[in-house]
């Protein structure tokens, strides 16, 4: 039942359970740029296509026992890099949600951009050069 004064103001109930403080809110995802989001669409309906034809090609081969492995090969090959490509994009769209810059290369602890040391094991994130070697350059 509302209070009073809340009547008054027009607000209800659900605005107080679903506010920052309520048990299981989320704050919104930051938006990603329109354009990853446009590639990520274009690029999963290409890797889909081409696994449809693929499969396809497989099977006309198969049951007219004309095996062609060079053909096979060279779809299989731009299916790859399709899906290489598809998979570079949805980190990059990880990366903006997240804040996240990369992996620890000792523990595999995830990073933001302008950390110089791991929080988890303290080893440098940064490879460190002698003194030396800058006054080379």
């Amino acid at each position: 039942m509302p209070r009073p004064r809340d009547r008054l103001l027009g607000r209800t109930n659900r605005e107080y359970v679903s506010g920052p403080f309520s048990p299981g809110y989320q704050p919104p995802l930051p938006e990603l740029p329109v354009d990853l989001v446009r590639r990520q669409q274009q690029l999963l309906a290409r890797v889909t296509e081409l696994q449809w034809d693929l499969g396809g090609l497989a099977y006309e081969m198969v049951i007219r026992d004309q095996v062609r492995v060079e053909l096979l090969a060279e779809r299989v090959a731009q299916l790859q890099e399709a899906d290489a490509e598809l998979a570079e994009v949805e980190r990059i769209m990880r990366l903006e949600q997240t804040g996240v810059a990369g992996d620890c290369g000792v523990c595999g602890a995830p990073h933001s951009s302008g950390a110089t040391y791991c929080w988890q094991c303290g080893s440098a994130l940064l490879a460190q050069l002698p003194s030396t070697a800058i006054a080379a350059r």
